[in-house]
């Protein structure tokens, strides 16, 4: 690529120029790099090839394995701190006469223990020209959304088995640490917030991220103590928003990943008889400009650019089919890349609603009033069982789908009885799949109702004279947080604080003069601030969604969103019929 012209990933990238390739270019000679499973993927999301060929690397190899020595050239590791990867650095320097590289110049992702590096220093020290740590322990996913390196983060900081080991306090540190270095590549040293109760999880990981926030910024490389800067990062618990996680979200990116098998981000698709691969990527500009949209919009848009760039050689006339296109493909070579592109996503969208068509369109009307408690006119939704019992009778819908709308139903009632929870459960006869209905408990989500399970619900923000879809009225909870926090509404009794003095937060960028970083730090911030939302236990692509929105309507506030992974329905209710699973008996996918 060139990397992304704005966004977390092309803040990566450029920090990784600055703190390794310039750093170790003075020497103007061609290198070899190494990187580890963790730092490839890192690269992967923010670079090509093309970019590191730019910076001098000639040949990047996994750490991890068996390599040709090549005695000549001097190396880079990027690479995280950790045993294996230490071990692959210290075996190519075993003995000098053995070296596979001529030099080894080492930047760790994140803080190397003291036992690493006296490990790294008794072992072939000799042969290292540099050793820094450069915390960047993220993933830029994409522009505006970041994930952590921690797979089994969700069971760790869940699951009733490992409620009185130090596992969730564990899993809190690193997740901590992980996200201090997403406020350092920021350079942000923001106001930490949280949503309190009825879970502490969020509280607890705002208070280590605040102290984590107060170390790195005292210990920093310009040894300068940071002010706080003019910008958020607010915490919230996933069991907050149970609903947007399990509805079927009709906008083409959010639509794609939930009904497709979307693996790795790769959609896999026919065209000519051939089978075919597509990565879903920034890159396309096209994918860019039309994720977020509603399928139906994509589904006029693309037939309208293909006969824009079919106009330009008049080569077709008529309606659009992905046969025709793939023979204006041959025609015009000059167009070939743009076409393909639309070939793609005119694939997905038509593959997406004939799954729409045959069965999830007659689902999505129940779940939305069920959501809402409103029908289409917006009257109130009298009897919820009434709206639940057509889809769990009706034979063509799986069970996944059924499990979906039974949710929507329990977290519409604030829970439902015992007796009634078991009949249902015996009627769809998804005895085996149960606990991804009764394990919501353990999210503080209210699965049976009492009078102490009552879940206090944000107040919802009047969206009545937006224009919208009747298929698609629901609007994630964390677009009225984020947009309440940046007309500075939010509660502070809901929303407190950790930090002693947090920043004057009014979203507008105007930085006050108490709050100015000191003048020996330079200043390069935008006039704009940011909103860091970082959500505990996953976030879904219409969350994602919202972030790109509420940056385009407020532009003096930049939102950037993250969590520990991100979540399809599917892979949610699976994670959660896993909570109640001894942890050696459950298989942690890593992303």
């Amino acid at each position: 690529m060139a990397p992304a012209l704005w966004g977390l990933k092309s803040l990566v990238w450029q920090k990784l120029k600055s703190s390794v390739f310039e750093d170790c270019k003075k020497e103007e000679e061609w290198k070899v790099m190494l990187l580890d499973d963790y730092t490839t993927k890192l690269l992967s999301l923010c670079c090509k090839m093309t970019d590191l060929l730019a910076e001098g690397i000639t040949v990047v190899e996994n750490v991890y394995k068996n390599r040709e020595p090549v005695p000549h050239m001097k190396a880079i590791y990027f690479i995280t701190p950790t045993k294996k990867s230490v071990d692959g650095l210290i075996d190519d320097f075993i003995s000098k006469s053995s070296s596979r590289y001529k030099a080894a110049y080492v930047y760790f992702t994140d803080f190397c223990p003291d036992n690493l590096f006296n490990k790294i220093k008794s072992s072939c020290a000799k042969s290292i020209r540099r050793c820094k740590e450069i915390n960047i322990s993220f993933f830029p996913y994409e522009s505006r959304v970041f994930t952590l390196n921690v797979p089994d983060a969700f069971y760790r900081c869940y699951s009733p088995t490992l409620a009185k080991t130090k596992d969730k306090d564990a899993v809190m540190q690193v997740m901590a640490e992980q996200i201090v270095t997403l406020c350092a590549t920021l350079d942000e040293n923001p106001g930490v917030r949280y949503k309190s109760g009825p879970s502490d999880k969020a509280y607890k990981l705002a208070e280590l991220v605040e102290k984590n926030l107060e170390n790195y910024y005292k210990t920093d490389e310009k040894s300068q103590i940071k002010a706080k800067t003019h910008s958020q990062l607010i915490i919230i618990d996933r069991g907050f928003d149970p609903v947007s996680t399990v509805l079927h979200e009709l906008t083409f990116q959010a639509m794609a990943y939930d009904l497709l098998p979307i693996e790795n981000d790769t959609y896999k698709y026919k065209t000519e008889g051939k089978e075919r691969e597509a990565i879903l990527e920034e890159d396309d500009e096209l994918w860019v400009k039309i994720r977020h949209q509603h399928i139906a919009d994509v589904i006029e848009e693309i037939p309208k650019l293909f006969k824009e760039a079919s106009s330009k050689r008049k080569a077709a006339e008529g309606k659009v089919s992905i046969s025709g296109l793939t023979q204006l493909m041959k025609k015009m070579p000059l167009y070939r890349k743009e076409i393909s592109r639309q070939v793609i996503h005119l694939n997905l969208a038509e593959d997406c609603m004939s799954k729409f068509k045959s069965n999830i369109e007659r689902l999505c009307k129940a779940e939305q009033d069920l959501a809402l408690g409103t029908d289409v006119e917006g009257q109130k939704v009298k009897d919820s069982m009434r709206v639940l019992l057509p889809v769990l009778l009706n034979k063509s819908h799986e069970s996944y789908d059924k499990i979906r709308a039974i949710l929507l139903y329990i977290f519409s009632t604030n829970g439902t009885t015992q007796e009634n929870l078991d009949k249902l459960i015996q009627n769809v006869q998804i005895q085996s799949d149960s606990d991804m209905i009764r394990n919501w408990k353990y999210l503080d989500v209210p699965v049976i109702s009492s009078s102490a399970a009552q879940q206090h619900k944000y107040p919802r923000r009047d969206r009545s004279s937006e224009e919208t879809y009747q298929l698609s009225r629901w609007t994630p909870v964390i677009k009225d947080v984020m947009e309440d926090a940046i007309e500075n509404k939010l509660d502070s009794k809901d929303w407190p604080y950790c930090s002693q003095c947090p920043p004057t937060w009014n979203g507008s960028g105007v930085v006050s003069a108490r709050q100015k970083p000191k003048g020996s730090y330079k200043d390069e911030r935008r006039s704009s601030a940011r909103l860091i939302i970082f959500v505990i236990g996953g976030i879904t692509y219409s969350e994602m969604r919202s972030a790109y929105e509420v940056s385009q309507v407020y532009k003096s506030c930049e939102v950037v969103i993250g969590s520990t992974h991100i979540l399809t329905p599917k892979r949610l209710l699976d994670e959660v019929k896993s909570l109640s699973k001894p942890k050696d008996m459950v298989y942690i996918k890593d992303e």
